[in-house]
C-alpha cells in the first residue's frame, strides 16, 4: 500500500487532537446522523433486505473462494472486447503502469472518477512527480483537492467542511486550477455546485485522458460498473479518448445476475437512494462510441495476503457503501483523518492493517479503534464481521510485542501460572478477600494503564473465595 499518509501518529494521539475541533465534531454529527437515518428509511422498505444481505454475502465469499479462476475469465473477455489489461502486483507498480500510459498518449492533464484504489496507491502524486496534472471531477474530491485536504469519508471526502469553508476554498483557490469561481459566491449549495460545474466543464471537453475505479467487474463480459450521484463520472467515461481502470482484484463477481443484488443494496446502504441516479457500464471499447483506448489495471496490493487469512478475508466483500462509518461513535467524534489512511472508519481499522501490515505505529493502533460495539456489523451490507475481525488483528499486533502489549503478555502468562496451580490461586483469592476493606472504590491511574483503569470502577471482592464458601456450606 501506498505510503502516502504514513508517518501520522498512532490513532489515540490523532483522535485526541480531533476531538477538540468543535466544528469538526459539528459537521460529523450533522452529516452521519442525517446519512444514517436515512439509511435505515430506505432499507425498511424492503421486506427481504435480510435475504438480500445473505446473497451478498454469499455471492462475495464464493467469488473469493475462486478469485483466480473468475479474474483469468475477466482478463479474457476485455481482452476480447477490445481492452488491455495490466496486472499490478503493488502501489508502485500500478503508479509505474498508469504513469507510462499517460505518458504515451503525449497528454499532461486527466480527469479523474472518484476512486478509492487510485487515493490507496497515491495515483495523484505519482502523476504530478511525473508532470502529469490529475484533476477530480466528484464534487466533495473537487473539494478536498481545492482546500489541499485529504479524504475523510468514503462516500462523502469532504464530510468534514461545511458550507462556508466550502464557498472560502473555492473562492480562493478554483483560479489556480482552471476558470475561478463566480464573484459574490455564497454558501447556498446550488451557487456551490453551479461553481463547481462550471469549473469542471472546461476540463471534461478538454481532457484526452480519463482515468476511474470501478464498484464491480462482471467476470463473464468483462463489463465494468462505477456507480454515481452527479453525473460526473458518466462524463469521465465518455469522453476522453483514452480510459485507463485502476480497480482492485477483490470487486470481481462473476456474472451480471450477481450485479442484481448489490445495486439494490449498495445505493440504500450508501447515498439511502432507492437506486443511484448513474449506473455506466462499460466493456472493452467500441467504434465511434466513447473511448477508442481501455486500459484495465488490476490491483493487488495486498489483497491476496488478506485473502489468505481465514477470518480476515471477509474484509474483502466489502462494497465500500460508507454505512459502517455512519453508525460508528468513535469515527463521530474522531474524524476520518485520525485514521491515517484513505480508508477510514471501522472497515478501514480492518482493511489498513491488513494491506499494509501493522509495522507502523498508526497501522498497529487502528484494530483498537474501536469500541465493539458491533453497530457496523449490523448495518453492513454483505454482513463483514468487523467487530471479529478487529479481535483478531489486536489478537496478531499483541502477539508481535511492542509499546504496552509487553506488559499484558507478561500479566497474561503470570495470570496463566496461578491458574494452573490451585494452591496459588487458593492463597490468591484468601490474600484479596481477607485485605478487601483496603481495596479502593476506583481503580485510577495505576502506572502504564491509567487510561483505562481512570474510567473503570474496582468490583467489589466478596469477604470468602467461592471455593471456601462451597467447602464451608456443601462438604460437612
Amino acid at each position: 500500500m501506498s505510503g502516502t499518509y504514513l508517518g501520522m501518529p498512532s490513532f489515540p494521539r490523532a483522535a485526541r487532537a480531533a476531538v477538540q475541533d468543535r466544528t469538526l465534531r459539528a459537521n460529523l454529527r450533522h452529516a452521519t446522523h442525517t446519512i444514517r437515518d436515512k439509511r435505515a428509511k430506505a432499507v425498511a422498505e424492503l421486506s427481504d433486505w435480510d435475504e438480500l444481505r445473505e446473497a451478498g454475502k454469499q455471492i462475495k465469499d464464493r467469488t473469493l473462494r475462486h478469485l483466480d479462476t473468475h479474474l483469468l475469465q475477466l482478463e479474457q473477455a476485455v481482452t476480447a472486447a477490445g481492452g488491455t489489461v495490466h496486472w499490478a502486483a503493488d502501489a508502485d507498480e500500478a503508479n509505474r503502469i498508469v504513469t507510462d500510459l499517460v505518458k504515451a498518449t503525449g497528454e499532461r492533464e486527466v480527469v479523474k472518477v472518484k476512486s478509492m484504489a487510485t487515493q490507496e496507491i497515491g495515483l495523484n502524486e505519482a502523476l504530478e512527480a511525473a508532470g502529469i496534472a490529475a484533476y477530480e471531477t466528484d464534487l466533495a474530491e473537487l473539494i478536498v483537492q481545492l482546500g489541499d485536504d485529504r479524504p475523510s469519508h468514503i462516500l462523502v471526502p469532504a464530510i468534514h467542511r461545511n458550507r462556508g469553508e466550502i464557498r472560502d476554498i473555492f473562492a480562493r483557490t478554483m483560479g489556480a486550477w482552471g476558470r475561478p469561481a463566480p464573484d459574490g459566491l455564497t454558501d447556498r449549495p446550488a451557487d456551490l455546485a453551479e461553481a463547481a460545474r462550471l469549473h469542471l466543464r472546461d476540463k471534461f471537453l478538454r481532457a484526452k485522458v480519463g482515468i476511474s475505479g470501478a464498484n464491480f467487474m462482471v467476470a463473464e463480459t468483462g463489463t465494468l460498473v462505477v456507480v454515481e450521484s452527479e453525473g460526473n463520472g458518466r462524463m469521465c467515461l465518455t469522453l476522453p479518448e483514452t480510459l485507463i481502470s485502476v480497480v482492485g482484484i477483490e470487486k470481481t463477481i462473476p456474472t451480471w445476475r450477481d450485479l442484481e443484488v448489490f445495486l439494490q443494496t449498495l445505493p440504500r446502504s450508501s447515498t439511502a437512494e432507492r437506486m443511484n441516479p448513474y449506473t455506466s457500464t462499460w466493456t472493452g471499447t467500441a467504434d465511434g462510441d466513447g473511448p477508442q483506448t481501455f486500459h484495465l489495471v488490476l490491483l493487488d496490493n495486498g489483497r491476496t495476503d488478506v485473502l489468505a487469512d481465514e477470518v480476515g478475508r471477509q474484509t474483502l466483500r466489502c462494497i465500500r457503501c460508507s454505512a459502517c462509518l455512519n453508525v460508528c461513535p468513535v469515527y463521530e467524534r474522531a474524524g476520518g483523518h485520525a485514521y491515517g489512511s484513505v480508508y477510514p472508519g471501522p472497515i478501514g481499522a480492518i482493511l489498513t492493517p491488513q494491506l499494509r501490515g501493522t509495522t507502523s505505529e498508526v497501522d498497529a493502533s487502528l484494530p483498537f479503534a474501536s469500541t465493539l460495539c458491533g453497530a457496523c456489523y449490523e448495518v453492513c451490507p454483505v454482513a463483514i464481521d468487523i467487530p471479529e475481525v478487529l479481535v483478531h488483528l489486536r489478537e496478531k499486533v499483541a502477539d508481535r510485542g511492542g509499546r504496552g502489549h509487553r506488559l499484558e503478555k507478561a500479566a497474561i502468562k503470570a495470570a496463566g501460572w496461578v491458574l494452573n496451580h490451585p494452591a496459588a490461586l487458593t492463597a490468591a483469592e484468601r490474600t484479596a478477600a481477607r485485605t478487601r476493606r483496603f481495596h479502593p472504590e476506583k481503580l485510577g491511574g495505576l502506572p502504564l494503564a491509567a487510561a483505562w483503569t481512570n474510567t473503570r470502577d474496582l468490583p467489589v471482592m466478596p469477604a470468602e473465595p467461592f471455593r471456601d464458601w462451597w467447602k464451608r456450606t456443601h462438604d460437612s
